[in-house]
């Protein structure tokens, strides 16, 4: 035991910890730290007899660890060393090093923020980076800098960075050991397999049984995979003992998973990523990698978790290759090719960025927290993911403008997410004790139903209950994944205070505790469609075809794809429309209806999004109809407005003069117009409810009034609406909203003897001369006339002449009469 590597970095780890009280210790898998560790720091002076907790990420890991280290010392589980994971305990009074899984620790500090009698905790395996590791680290420093300075805080880890996690942690120490890992030959297929992945590993696995000794670990995704890999090895390999682990096992199971076989036969662990750290499996020497693991997503569009299968991250990847080293050389199998290893992720994402973070605001609101981003998270929460957490913990009224209810303040006594923590205090005022008790394990749990069973949760609280009362499984049920449902429901039981209840369950009972806990999720049949359901958050969702659910009015939905488009109903029970009313609230609607371009009102009874009751709402508040039809101009724009050439022409000089003199001239642009509605359009709106009503209103004079007096005569003095030219023609002059000259398009022969170019704005700002040819085709474009008259006429009039022969073309059109008509019209 001595001799592993952990303990020559041990000197200067308890060096580092008699010094500062945060420490980082990196140590590669096989260095002995979660065992030794704990111990070797029991009798440091600063810990001065005080608790050491440590915390794991599963439970099946802090058994092991717990059962490891009482072992090293010759003692019995709870003595000197115990665990605590929910629902189980081995502790007692004597008790100075207590294993538990993260999420333990929460609970222990809501219950005492001083952690009093505890002088150092462990983060083992914190790469993992688990969403409790970071909750339990942000409020035990927390509790560091308020209340215990001398708490000390230790960090273990196999893969992390550990000098940026140092900087994030205010220069915490970092004590490194090196590892005793064997070489291990990783073996990579030549291209990525296709077909089941169960088949793939049970192939590897067969291939490694053959080539090499000692026993053989496999990783895969998740159970429905090591069970179809279980049943194709047990038929090929009968002389070998092939053991699944996952969290879900009884202990024993684990334990045999874990423990060489008491025959001495060779054994194959089929494990889910549960085995990649802590635990030590002995007699291990291959590893066979699928390259997959199964996480939970959270979509924040949605607000849904879901189970996701997804490649494995590089440092993963090592840690289950790792596995393979611990007692000599090994060899991991990849089932992947070298060209995909080169893309795979360096390492996994903290669980922070993709979780549900409602159970993480509900502590963070029992600890006094307003706003988690106050605190010095290793990884910020999403802002997003925050704000869908905070509507939940609302509607469950576990939150009221941000501060924690008394209901709040009871959940936070149940381990167990928000939504079943809130279905079992209401199921006591409901005296639906015992089938909340059901009904929360059966939705914490995996479904003990074949695919194809259907949504219906009824037929899962019927199987569970003929199961439990007669021993038989009804529905093609699994018995196993039954027993631990009803472990689960005996806890809740016990909580409540209730016996078990075998009677048939009420279908619309059922679907009231499940609204209790996704009141967000309460779906309604649309018309014409038995398939198809509208979810109190607007989103649609379907039941498949020959579903027993299909004809339900309404649904309370647990489970369901979030789907690109329209979700899938993978979980959900029958409610009566009596029992909605709870949930209903009455609103008054005030809309624009965009097809029909009208102001629509009624008065609702609401789930959500989804209407219970409807009536027209007959008046209609002022500021609420002001509101919504400056909102429709922002969406349809100031095209919903009677604009007239004239208006627009009026728009446009004011900008000019706006752009050629300064801001005395407002600004009368369309998006300033837009950004102002309420200043100037909203007083004039009280008799618009449909969109040709806009077109009624007096736009002229309303725009026209938002020129302070003595702007408007100022206005037709410096940029006037048409200039007369030499023949006495007024022509119309058209200007630019972005300020550039105004253009006066007018028949070259109407400015015969005009010298200079007219101007406007008090003289300083010269037109822009669009010269027409008599058939009103612009000549020439120009600001100076007098070099036109000099340099281009001639050119313009050889050329033109024949063409309009009717027309007068002098030579000198310096000293010619000016006119708008043709030669035989003035006699010449």
């Amino acid at each position: 035991m001595t001799d592993l590597p952990i303990y020559q970095a041990l000197p200067t780890l308890r060096e580092a910890l008699a010094r500062h009280t945060t420490v980082l210790l990196q140590a590669p898998p096989g260095a002995g730290k979660s065992t030794v560790v704990p111990l070797e720091l029991l009798q440091e002076p600063w810990l001065a007899g005080r608790k050491i907790l440590v915390l794991e990420p599963r439970r099946l890991a802090a058994r092991s660890v717990a059962q490891r280290m009482a072992a090293l010392l010759g003692e019995e589980l709870g003595h000197t060393v115990g665990y605590r994971v929910r629902f189980e305990s081995r502790v007692s009074g004597r008790t100075r090093l207590e294993v538990l899984t993260e999420g333990i620790l929460t609970r222990q500090l809501q219950r005492d923020p001083t952690l009093e009698g505890v002088g150092l905790v462990i983060f083992d395996e914190f790469h993992e980076r688990s969403l409790q590791a970071d909750l339990g680290l942000v409020l035990t420093r927390e509790v560091q800098a308020a209340l215990r300075e001398d708490l000390r805080v230790l960090l273990m880890s196999a893969t992390l960075d550990g000098e940026g996690l140092s900087r994030l942690l205010g220069g915490a120490p970092v004590v490194t050991a090196q590892g005793r890992q064997y070489p291990v030959e990783r073996i990579y297929l030549p291209r990525d397999p296709q077909g089941p992945l169960s088949g793939a590993v049970a192939g590897a696995v067969s291939r490694a049984l053959a080539a090499h000794e000692g026993d053989v670990l496999a990783f895969l995704p998740g159970v429905a995979e090591i069970s179809r890999t279980q049943r194709l090895l047990e038929e090929r390999h009968p002389e070998v003992r092939v053991l699944p682990l996952y969290g879900d096992l009884s202990l024993e199971a684990q334990q045999q998973a874990l423990l060489p076989d008491p025959s001495g036969r060779r054994k194959v662990v089929l494990a889910t990523s549960i085995a990649e750290t802590s635990l030590t499996i002995e007699g291990v020497r291959v590893v066979v990698d699928s390259g997959y693991s199964r996480v939970p997503r959270f979509d924040s569009r949605s607000g849904l978790t879901r189970l996701k299968t997804v490649r494995l991250t590089q440092d993963s990847a090592d840690q289950r290759a790792g596995r393979a080293g611990r007692l000599g050389p090994g060899v991991a199998y990849r089932l992947w090719s070298e060209a995909t290893h080169a893309t795979l992720q360096p390492q996994r994402k903290p669980e922070i960025l993709e979780a549900d973070l409602t159970p993480l605001l509900l502590e963070l609101a029992g600890w006094g927290v307003n706003d988690p981003t106050d605190l010095g998270w290793v990884t910020p929460p999403p802002p997003g993911a925050l704000r869908q957490a905070r509507a939940l913990l609302e509607a469950l009224g576990a939150l009221e403008q941000g501060r924690l209810t008394e209901r709040g303040r009871a959940m936070l006594e149940w381990p167990t997410h928000p939504r079943l923590a809130h279905l079992l205090l209401e199921s006591q005022l409901l005296g639906l004790e015992a089938l909340a008790a059901d009904v929360a394990a059966l939705l914490e749990e995996r479904d003990p139903l074949p695919q194809g069973a259907g949504a219906d949760l009824t037929l899962r609280v019927e199987a569970l209950r003929q199961w439990r009362g007669k021993g038989s499984s009804p529905h093609r049920a699994e018995a196993a994944l039954l027993e631990r449902i009803e472990r689960l429901s005996q806890q809740w039981r016990r909580m409540l205070g209730v016996p078990a209840d075998d009677t048939p369950p009420d279908p619309h009972a059922v679907g009231l505790l499940l609204a209790l806990a996704y009141p967000d999720r309460l779906a309604r049949q649309r018309e014409g469609d038995p398939h198809r359901y509208r979810l109190s958050g607007g989103r649609g969702v379907r039941l498949e075809e020959g579903d027993l659910l299909l004809g339900s009015a309404w649904l309370s939905v647990a489970h369901l794809d979030a789907g690109s488009e329209e979700g899938r109903i993978f979980l959900a029970a029958p409610v009566h429309p009596k029992d909605l009313e709870p949930f209903a609230r009455e609103v008054e609607v005030v809309e624009w209806d965009y097809r029909g371009g009208a102001l629509v009102a009624r008065r609702e009874r609401r789930i959500g999004e989804v209407a219970l009751s409807s009536e027209p709402l007959r008046e209609i508040p002022e500021g609420r109809r002001v509101e919504i039809l400056l909102e429709v101009l922002r969406s349809e724009g100031l095209g919903l407005l009677p604009w007239s050439e004239n208006l627009r022409q009026w728009q446009a000089r004011v900008l000019s003069l706006r752009h050629w003199n300064g801001e005395e001239w407002p600004d009368v642009s369309d998006e300033h117009l837009l950004k102002t509605l309420e200043r100037w359009l909203a007083p004039w709106l009280g008799k618009v409810s449909r969109r040709e009503d806009f077109t009624r209103l007096d736009l002229t004079s309303i725009l026209t009034g938002l020129l302070p007096w003595p702007l408007p005569a100022r206005l037709d003095e410096l940029a006037p609406t048409r200039l007369e030219v030499p023949s006495g023609s007024l022509i119309r002059l058209t200007y630019s909203p972005d300020g550039s000259p105004p253009v006066l398009a007018v028949k070259l022969q109407e400015l015969f003897g005009l010298a200079d170019t007219p101007r406007v704005n008090a003289g300083r700002t010269p037109v822009m001369l669009h010269l027409l040819s008599p058939a009103q085709r612009p000549i020439q474009v120009t600001q100076d006339l007098r070099s036109f008259w000099n340099t281009t006429y001639p050119e313009v009039r050889k050329e033109l002449r024949g063409r309009y022969s009717k027309h007068p073309w002098p030579e000198d059109p310096w000293n010619a009469e000016p006119t708008r008509k043709t030669k035989r019209a003035t006699g010449r």
